[in-house]
């Protein structure tokens, strides 16, 4: 990161990033993320069966590549016309460098391309800098789930309304003009 974008506190965009469907041979790279950024780590198994439901059509599932090197990976569970945001992590080296950024966009275009109008998930009250980062995609925070992070910590919960808008795809190419590429409406 430059130190003008540490001047301005704003994240370089995400160049150089291969951004595509979550395979099984990227179990072993997510596990080590997974390690570094969750204290309950999902399983193998649990990822297994989530890219089973995405070739269902029930999910979706990526990953963000730089180099050859896995970097990122986020997901989403489908239901009617909203898409739940199950996670998105960045390898911690990585972090502050667009990788969440890009991976949210994505999420948010294929949500799109699914015909969904909302989306929502959970974020850690004490991660105020992804709260940051969905604030900049439109979402607000609608609730507050006690004891949802290892029965410990709260979650807020957050929603972003009228992702079928053209307003919103403006929005997602001004966030991410590098994940215009993907399908969906635009």
């Amino acid at each position: 990161m430059s130190v003008l974008s540490r001047i301005l506190n704003r994240t370089p965009p995400a160049r150089g990033l291969v951004v595509e469907p979550m395979r099984r041979r990227d179990l072993t790279a997510i596990q080590v993320i997974e390690r570094q950024v969750y204290p309950q780590p999902w399983s193998v198994n649990v990822f297994t069966n989530e890219i089973e439901m995405a070739r269902q059509g029930q999910r979706y599932y990526i990953c963000a590549h730089r180099a050859g090197e896995l970097v990122g990976y986020a997901g989403m569970m489908i239901v009617a016309d909203e898409g739940h945001i199950t996670n998105i992590a960045a390898d911690p080296k990585r972090q502050r460098e667009g990788v969440g950024r890009r991976l949210l966009a994505e999420l948010a275009w294929e949500g799109r391309r699914r015909r969904c109008v909302g989306l929502t998930l959970e974020v850690r009250i004490s991660n105020v800098a992804a709260q940051g980062l969905y604030h900049q995609f439109g979402f607000e925070p609608a609730g507050i789930r006690q004891r949802y992070y290892e029965n410990v910590e709260d979650a807020i919960v957050m929603w972003c309304h009228n992702i079928d808008t053209a307003e919103y795809a403006a929005r997602l190419m001004q966030l991410s003009p590098e994940s215009t590429t993907r399908g969906g409406r635009r």
